[in-house]
């Protein structure tokens, strides 16, 4: 189930994906790794600002397995 309406500047992960053309998977691996925090919302419908979530989109993300064990997370 969604939310029926949320403010303004809020997305559920469903509507991060679509606004950033990944898969909702890809926003919680963001949150994962740190480059996104929740802001509301449950364990298992989270919700996120908008502009943070268009900020993870556009951080340097390591492309390499040996950048990502150059610097761990």
């Amino acid at each position: 189930m969604e939310y029926l309406a949320l403010p303004p500047g809020l997305v559920t992960t469903t509507t991060a994906a679509l606004a950033c053309g990944v898969q909702p998977a890809t926003i919680r691996d963001w949150v994962r790794r740190g480059l996104l925090a929740r802001v509301g919302g449950t364990p298992k419908r989270p919700i996120y600002r908008l502009r943070d979530v268009l900020a993870a989109r556009d951080a340097p993300k390591p492309s390499s397995v040996s950048q990502r064990a150059q610097n761990p997370a």
